[in-house]
């Protein structure tokens, strides 16, 4: 994990309902002339997690493009809503576009985790015009219950650690499937990615346990109903899907439908990884710079 500052710049954001919300600016002089960049890339991060997702890949693409990563909002540096009715995918939608807009971009490619990747399907369809094309890292139009399952039967849990110790641990519990060939330096970065130290030094998790709270309610907060109609959206935009083979949340079947319906979409599939791919993997990470460099031209 890069602790180096120099590689992004710092983005904040106030929202039409008062929320500071946060971004890494991958940009010059940080990283590529953001003013001549052939590209600009939005990168969403899945329920629980944040702009530190997409570290590496950012890094490595910011050679080239602009690369914007956020925290939606009760997630990283972005600040928690006192309304948790807040935390669903239409608002984190306008969010986004407010993000842009204030950054003064008006077409980007989206590159989507999980609920990143729902969030990309809703922006094309709302936007089509702003949007170069997208990558979906393991969420489709399908999501499999027993997946969505599991993520909800952590995400509002609090888990008392006093030490990273304790904190890889609990990374270890809630993520062991979709990583089982992970080292312990592995372990310990991606801990370091969904945890932080709070004023008493203790690691706590960055995100607002209080997301979980409209998905408790209603069902559709989490996944709408009828997302092959959002998907079609898609169907006029270059798309690349990335699918961890082990995942419990995109089936292989699911992405053929994807395909087939799509007519031109790519396709990687990481072995050995679950839900959801780093994007750092070499078949991901060689997939995704090749299909922005495509859009590119």
């Amino acid at each position: 994990m890069s602790n180096s500052k120099d590689v992004w710049g710092d983005f904040w954001l106030k929202t039409a309902d008062g929320l500071t919300l946060y971004a890494r600016d991958y940009g010059s002089p940080h990283g590529c002339d953001k003013d001549s960049a052939s590209l600009t890339v939005l990168c969403l991060p899945g329920l629980t997690r944040n702009s530190a997702d997409f570290e590496e890949l950012a890094e490595r693409l910011c050679k080239r493009y602009r690369v914007i990563a956020m925290d939606p909002r009760g997630r990283g540096r972005s600040a928690y809503d006192q309304d948790p009715s807040h935390y669903q995918l239409k608002t984190y939608v306008a969010d986004a576009f407010a993000l842009l807009d204030a950054m003064g971009i008006e077409h980007v490619a989206l590159v989507g985790t999980s609920m990143g990747g729902l969030m990309s399907m809703l922006m094309t369809a709302a936007a089509p015009q702003r949007i170069r094309g997208v990558v979906l890292n393991d969420i489709g139009p399908v999501v499999e219950a027993s997946g969505l399952a599991r993520i909800q039967g952590y995400v509002s849990k609090q888990h008392p650690v006093t030490s990273w110790d304790d904190a890889v641990a609990v990374a270890k519990a809630n993520n062991s499937q979709a990583f089982p060939d992970f080292s312990e330096a592995q372990w310990l970065a991606f801990t370091h990615r969904i945890f932080r130290e709070n004023a008493e030094g203790r690691p706590e998790l960055a995100y607002d346990p209080a997301i979980s709270s409209p998905i408790k309610q209603d069902q559709q907060a989490a996944v709408p109903a009828d997302l092959w109609g959002v998907f079609d959206a898609l169907t006029a935009k270059p798309l690349l899907v990335v699918r961890g083979a082990l995942s419990d949340i995109l089936s292989a079947e699911t992405v053929k439908q994807m395909a087939a319906r799509h007519g031109s979409m790519q396709h990687a599939e990481v072995v050995r990884v679950g839900h959801a791919p780093l994007l750092t993997e070499p078949k991901a990470a060689a997939a995704i710079e090749g299909f922005l460099e495509s859009l590119s031209h």
